[in-house]
């Protein structure tokens, strides 16, 4: 039998586990984003740049991921663990909400790279949608995918 505990989304988004650090990139890598840094950012900053997002505004994985390469001086921000934060990030705020806390990050303001919605999100996609559209966004379908209609004319902007 396991008797082992589940870590709450808490405690994930809590876990630095090292980071943020700043890495060459190296191999294959290269190829793709040629020869720079990443910064692989810790779990409670990308909370933190989700959380500064005010109602009506909105913001995408790479504006945050670009705010995130701002702060550490780095060329980019690694899309893989800013994507993998931002839904633990979006995860956590719901398991503090079913515990009765108001003020939560707002992680239905934070849009894929192209407006979309966030499948991965608490609820999924109709959750997001029903947020959004509270806050008066309009949610449009585009193909199979949902998407803010004009997402680019509300985004936030970060400081460096």
């Amino acid at each position: 039998m396991n008797t082992k505990r589940r870590k709450t989304w808490q405690a994930k988004l809590d876990n630095d586990k090292d980071l943020p650090k700043v890495v060459e990139i190296a191999g294959k890598m290269t190829q793709r984003w040629g020869e720079s840094t990443v910064v692989v950012p810790a779990p409670r900053e990308v909370d933190e740049l989700m959380k500064q997002v005010p109602r009506g505004k909105l913001a995408t994985i790479n504006e945050i991921r670009a705010a995130l390469a701002r702060r550490h001086n780095a060329t980019l921000g690694c899309p893989i663990t800013t994507g993998i934060f931002a839904w633990i990030a979006a995860h956590a705020a719901e398991e503090a909400a079913s515990k009765g806390k108001v003020r939560i990050t707002p992680h239905w303001r934070t849009l894929k790279s192209d407006g979309q919605l966030n499948e991965k999100y608490p609820g999924g996609v109709e959750a997001q949608k029903k947020r959004l559209e509270a806050e008066g966004h309009t949610v449009a379908r585009k193909g199979k995918r949902l998407v803010v209609a004009g997402f680019e004319g509300s985004l936030f902007a970060f400081r460096a």
